[in-house]
């Protein structure tokens, strides 16, 4: 008999809990960055950066990246995070700094 696969869900706390609430910033955690990458070998997935990086730096450009990503996002889906803050997507774009 065939195993049964598991719907991949997005849980926030117990068993599978690999992304984090709206209220702490939304995106994964370390921990299911780290599942991620066992489940999908050669994967380059990697985290929210959050800190205070140099000008330029490969770091900054991939803020800068997600940044406008997101904007991009919240105009399609008409997001305005200063109506609705508690988006998962506005709390990310806080999260990384945007």
């Amino acid at each position: 008999m065939a195993a049964r696969r598991q719907k991949n869900v997005r849980r926030t706390v117990g068993k599978g809990g690999n992304f984090r609430s709206t209220k702490s910033g939304a995106g994964m955690t370390k921990k299911g960055i780290a599942a991620h990458r066992r489940a999908n070998p050669g994967s380059k997935l990697k985290g929210a950066v959050t800190g205070k990086v140099k000008a330029g730096s490969k770091s900054a450009k991939r803020r800068s990246s997600y940044c406008s990503r997101s904007a991009g996002q919240m105009k399609m889906h008409g997001i305005n995070c200063s109506k609705t803050p508690k988006k998962r997507i506005c709390a990310a774009r806080r999260r990384w700094k945007c």
